[in-house]
């Protein structure tokens, strides 16, 4: 029988939550710290020592040895130093622990080994990282031992925002003041700040540890370099919501724990529809705080992983030919007083607040649709967009029928006076309940569809950082609300005004509703038609960050700098390159040192069979022409290995940053291609005792 344990007992018991800021604190002090948290400003520097005191008294009850400033780095994951809270002995050579308000509100870590684009250079090093209040501190327990980690922003001595979490907070910022605005218009006096939430759904494949140290791709690259297809893949759609398999339930239970521990709100656990292709979805909260939780769940997943002897695998698509991994970004805002900006109500039709936000949401998504593109795009990513298995790189909305037909309404005629009703749904069975059913249907092709009370952004990938998306997002509606709101506040007749404007934003950018399936061809034309952008690749879409339409957009808001968005171009270009010239090296080491010499022993073992068989006096057609089929796959293998080998000595050799990372897309990939192909279909002839990697059959399957 498995253990039992009260969720309820163990949720957040390695947090430092306001409640237990309230039990330790003086009232004072707990009083500065949730004005700070609610309205901004500084912790006095008495209230940060008392604090951190607290902070370090209830780590050290639990085990914490050292803290560590916690942060991400613009290398997509998280970064951290450890430092012990250890201090001088005293006169009697007893050790004592410490840790000041000045250790909790700053940290000094080297910015120059991060990635910059520029903004440091090697022999400027220093980089500040500063507490972020809002997101609590937490337990980390690891062979290190347990570690406090206090969420933190990064940012260079200059002042440039070094990491993904600053200009999260900025939008953040912005996306309130300009939205309180909007809410001031109808009425809403008590509302102080409106928060952007999100809950994002993460995809992840589970494999056997044993099998994944054999593959040198799983473990470079995140994928496999080489593969043909198992037997069984997909097409059965049996494993979607099929029964969760014993050990990957157990490392669920696991997983679930811990997290519960940390205080993520881990709800819902799934099969997906790939085989060993798995889903953890929480609940919805502050958008940094979801950015900070998201975080937390890969790296956990990748430890209760090596627990259960399995790897996490969190690219985007791990194996060619089953569907990939995505992360559902649900978002939504919500004034602090209780009003979720994106609830229509039972009337959307009438809710005219709710037809304002949604016409500013349409005219942000259609203008800045390049941008909304760009900040769900990572290497991994160009490989799943697209492919039937994702939204397309094509950004659309989709509203569903009964707000399509409001929004149909209110450009035709200026007023929408009726709206379509959801209906029952009848089953046809007695014992079962007739119940409502919701006014549209969902399209799991759109890329930022509504979804009842909130919009989900589905283009972003499973290993990326939620951060950018969210920054983007709060900030191109942060613009249009700001343009709304600059319009309204000045109308004579703000009723007419606000009907007006809202006919008037709805007709401009109707071109970016589809509510059609986006995996058809149809919908790229038509696109095209529209004038929308298909941008298809990470590199293709890193320029839309430095456009004069984006500068004005980030700057205007004091989200980035111009400098800012130029760093992180150059960045984009960077990681490019360097991850294809790290699949390209090792496909090169794996096919020369592995698949080729395993490959020239089957080939001797068919010859020596042959002759063999011939000197017997029967017929060895047979495996004369298999020998002749492998040979001529070999040497096409060789041919396009000593071809990798050049271009990827021609890329490696590059000095344009952005001219190599486009080489590598349009050049190196291409021959990486080549060189798989009869690499894969020789896969499906050698001998599986002479095979010298593991299949896609036992990757899958066996877990």
């Amino acid at each position: 029988m498995s253990e039992v344990f009260n969720v309820e007992e163990i949720f957040g018991q390695n947090l430092f939550t306001l409640s237990k800021m309230k039990e330790r604190l003086p009232k004072n002090v707990y009083k500065e710290v949730v004005n700070v948290m609610n309205n901004g400003g500084e912790l006095s520097m008495g209230a940060a020592n008392v604090v951190a005191k607290e902070m370090k008294d209830w780590a050290v009850e639990h085990g914490a040895t050292h803290y560590t400033h916690w942060f991400q780095p613009l290398t997509g994951i998280t970064a951290e130093k450890h430092d012990a809270f250890v201090t001088h002995p005293d006169e009697s050579g007893r050790m004592l622990t410490e840790f000041s308000g000045k250790e909790l509100i700053k940290g000094e870590p080297d910015a120059s080994s991060f990635p910059s684009g520029g903004l440091r250079a090697t022999f400027e090093a220093r980089g500040y990282t500063a507490w972020d209040i809002t997101s609590p501190a937490f337990l980390k327990e690891s062979t290190c031992g347990t570690i406090l980690c206090i969420p933190t922003a990064f940012c260079s001595y200059t002042g440039e925002a070094l990491d993904k979490k600053t200009p999260l907070l900025r939008s953040m910022e912005a996306l309130s003041e300009q939205a309180l605005r909007i809410v001031r218009l109808f009425g809403n006096t008590g509302a102080t700040k409106i928060t952007a939430s999100v809950g994002p759904e993460q995809e992840y494949f589970l494999v056997d540890e044993k099998l994944y140290m054999e593959r040198t791709d799983l473990m470079f690259a995140g994928r496999t370099l080489f593969g043909a297809p198992a037997p069984k893949g997909q097409e059965m759609e049996d494993h979607y919501f099929g029964v969760i398999r014993e050990r990957v339930g157990a490392y669920m239970k696991d997983l679930n724990e811990e997290l519960w521990k940390l205080g993520v709100t881990a709800k819902t656990q799934h099969n997906e529809v790939a085989p060993a292709q798995h889903e953890l979805a929480p609940i919805y909260e502050t958008a940094n705080i979801a950015v900070d939780h998201n975080q937390i769940v890969m790296e956990t997943m990748k430890k209760v992983a090596t627990k259960h002897s399995m790897r996490c695998l969190l690219h985007e698509k791990p194996y060619a030919g089953v569907n990939g991994s995505g992360k559902h970004n649900n978002w939504s805002i919500t004034t602090d007083n209780g009003v979720n900006l994106l609830d229509p109500g039972e009337t959307p039709n009438e809710n005219i607040q709710f037809l304002l936000v949604l016409a500013c949401i349409m005219k942000a998504v259609d203008t800045h649709a390049d941008l909304l593109r760009q900040s769900a795009s990572d290497v991994g990513n160009d490989h799943r967009l697209g492919a039937n298995e994702a939204p397309p790189a094509i950004i659309s909305i989709f509203l569903g029928e009964q707000l399509e037909d409001v929004v149909s309404q209110l450009i035709e005629t200026g007023a929408a006076t009726s709206v379509k009703e959801g209906g029952k749904l009848l089953t046809g069975v007695k014992t079962l309940p007739d119940f409502q059913k919701d006014a549209t249907d969902r399209n799991r092709t759109s890329p930022f569809a509504f979804t009842g009370n909130k919009f989900e952004f589905r283009m972003v990938g499973s290993a990326d950082s939620i951060a950018s998306p969210n920054t983007t997002l709060n900030a191109i509606v942060a613009e249009a609300f700001c343009e709304a709101a600059d319009i309204l506040e000045k109308a004579d007749d703000l009723e007419v005004a606000i009907h007006d404007l809202i006919k008037e934003y709805m007709t401009k950018h109707q071109r970016i509703i589809f509510n059609g399936n986006g995996y058809a061809d149809e919908w790229v034309e038509e696109a095209e038609k529209r004038g929308l952008p298909n941008i298809k690749s990470m590199i293709e879409a890193a320029e839309t960050l430095t456009t004069d339409k984006a500068v004005r957009l980030f700057e205007k808001f004091r989200i980035f700098t111009k400098v800012e968005l130029e760093s992180r171009e150059e960045i984009i270009y960077e990681t490019y390159a360097k991850t294809i010239n790290i699949e390209a090296l090792t496909m090169i080491d794996m096919a020369g040192k592995q698949i080729i010499p395993a490959v020239v022993k089957y080939t001797k073992m068919l010859a020596d069979t042959a002759n063999a068989v011939k000197e017997a006096g029967a017929d060895a057609s047979m495996q004369v022409e298999l020998l002749k089929a492998v040979s001529g796959k070999l040497a096409a293998m060789q041919a396009a290995l000593t071809e990798l080998k050049k271009v990827e000595a021609q890329a490696s050799a590059m000095a344009d940053v952005k001219a190599q990372a486009f080489f590598y897309k349009d050049t190196v990939k291409v021959v990486m291609e080549k060189l798989r192909t009869p690499a894969d279909e020789l896969e499906m002839i050698v001998d599986k005792d002479i095979w010298p990697i593991p299949t896609y059959g036992e990757l899958m399957f066996e877990i």
